[in-house]
């Protein structure tokens, strides 16, 4: 249920404001437990957000009349299995954000705001883009974290080196190589966003992520491009991402070996993603591409591609879902084996009501091209699951999730 409350400190101070303004607060609990098997053992576990993340949120609209408003977000992630806040303990650590909306000229809003990736990774895949410990079927298709399907949840400064045919192509981090400086892919820090009204159903969207590095002001930015079309069916979108980072937390070895390159990340990636609904059943599918352009001696694990396909269909309350998706990391050595990953990914929801819901999934990722222990989801790292020569995994979920 949703709770609508009068600017109640704005009406005491002019009360013809009381009737033009209004703040919602909203929310997601979403709680579920796993079970996840690898070649060398199992991990049983209570995970956070299964078909979303956990989280509690405000948004609110002024009128300002002649067609225009003010709208703002704010909007906390939750680990729900901790008590913890999610996003690394930000306060609005999903989003927030302010922004003038014209009915006429379009939408311009600044803050912290979900990049083209995420909105993709979201609303074009059968399963949500949440992240779990280990290989969580909400991950098939998303993005969560990382440059997924590619990236997967990305390697840590905790992570071992990750090697293929005895080359080492990641080492150990400073920082997480998901991620850079600009809070971004999926989120993006200090940004500003312009975004068109409809024309016969395509909106355009523009967004700039300054990186606040003084002096390096072209060195540290994200800029993100995006096409959506709705209509007859139909909602596709295509999007472009150039996420450059530099500086202090990217003093990874491979990343200025041999070039002199004083940039840490420099990424473009392209995504292509559509849904087409039929009566009860929606289909899915999704292309990513990674583009890594620095000049670095070993192969980068932003570089590579992506593909997945899904499906989902209602009888009643009752929706069943389907997802498979591939990704291939380049790995530019000669004679080293890519990394590859296949995954498929099954899952049931009955919908109690319109705000509550049980599901159950399962998903077996197949990882190729491996030869350290360790790896799991795509290459995101679970400690002790498989071997160095087994990288397999099954996954096995059921949850619940509440909205209000």
């Amino acid at each position: 249920m949703k709770y609508t409350l009068g600017a109640i400190a704005l009406a005491l101070a002019a009360p013809a404001a009381f009737a033009q303004s209004s703040v919602t607060i909203y929310g997601l609990v979403d709680v579920s437990g796993q079970y996840i098997k690898g070649a060398a053992t199992t991990v049983r576990e209570i995970s956070n957000g299964g078909l979303g993340g956990s989280r509690l949120g405000f948004k609110g609209s002024e009128d300002l009349g002649s067609g225009n408003y003010f709208d703002f977000t704010l909007e906390a992630g939750l680990n729900i299995d901790t008590g913890s806040s999610a996003q690394g303990g930000a306060l609005f650590g999903r989003q927030a954000f302010g922004a003038l909306r014209s009915n006429t000229f379009g939408t311009l809003s600044a803050g912290r705001q979900y990049s083209s990736l995420y909105v993709q990774s979201g609303e074009f895949s059968a399963f949500s883009n949440v992240t779990g410990t280990g290989a969580s079927t909400a991950v098939i298709g998303g993005y969560a974290g990382g440059y997924e399907p590619i990236q997967g949840g990305g390697v840590s400064a905790a992570s071992v080196a990750q090697t293929s045919g005895g080359v080492t192509v990641v080492a150990a981090n400073n920082a997480t190589n998901s991620e850079s400086l600009n809070g971004g892919p999926a989120r993006v820090n200090n940004s500003v966003r312009y975004t068109s009204p409809s024309f016969e159903g395509f909106k355009f969207s523009a967004l700039y992520g300054a990186g606040e590095v003084v002096g390096g002001t072209t060195q540290t930015r994200l800029w993100d491009g995006s096409v959506r079309y709705t209509g007859f069916g139909l909602d596709a979108m295509v999007s472009i991402v150039s996420d450059r980072a530099s500086g202090v937390g990217y003093s990874n070895t491979i990343v200025n070996a041999g070039n002199g390159s004083t940039s840490a990340i420099n990424i473009t990636t392209i995504t292509a993603a559509a849904s087409y609904k039929l009566d009860d059943l929606r289909l899915y599918a999704g292309y990513l591409k990674g583009d890594d352009k620095r000049s670095v001696a070993a192969a980068s694990l932003h570089d590579g591609r992506g593909i997945w396909v899904g499906a989902d269909y209602r009888i009643g309350a009752n929706l069943l879902k389907a997802q498979w998706v591939n990704n291939e990391i380049d790995n530019n050595a000669p004679g080293v084996a890519d990394f590859k990953t296949n995954a498929i990914g099954l899952g049931y929801q009955y919908d109690f009501s319109k705000r509550t819901a049980f599901y159950a999934d399962a998903t077996r990722f197949i990882n190729k091209g491996y030869t350290g222990a360790n790896q799991g989801r795509f290459t995101g790292s679970i400690s002790g699951l498989t071997t160095a020569t087994d990288h397999n995994l099954s996954e096995f979920g059921v949850g619940l999730r509440h909205s209000f």
